[in-house]
């Protein structure tokens, strides 16, 4: 896994970038969370997935892709902070 997203929508946006980059990647959320339209919590959360050799180049890939200098952009993108959940 190298995304974890507040919903399915910006999960499916994030593959498709690895996507349009030459690495295969999908995205999914669980089952109930999407039969029931959830966005938050652990149902609610969307994940992207790539094969194993491609994790590294999509982590960086996905790095690069975040401002640095801009935390409203980072928030506005969807991702999900591993360590803080947040």
């Amino acid at each position: 896994m190298v995304a974890t997203t507040a919903g399915l929508a910006p999960a499916e946006i994030i593959a498709q970038r690895l996507q349009a980059e030459g690495i295969p990647a999908r995205a999914w959320q669980e089952g109930a969370g999407q039969a029931f339209g959830l966005t938050v919590g652990l149902l609610g959360n969307g994940y992207v997935v790539v094969p194993e050799p491609y994790v590294e180049e999509a982590e960086e890939l996905l790095a690069s892709s975040i401002d640095e200098d801009n935390a409203d952009e980072e928030a506005d993108y969807g991702m999900i902070d591993e360590e803080s959940g947040v």
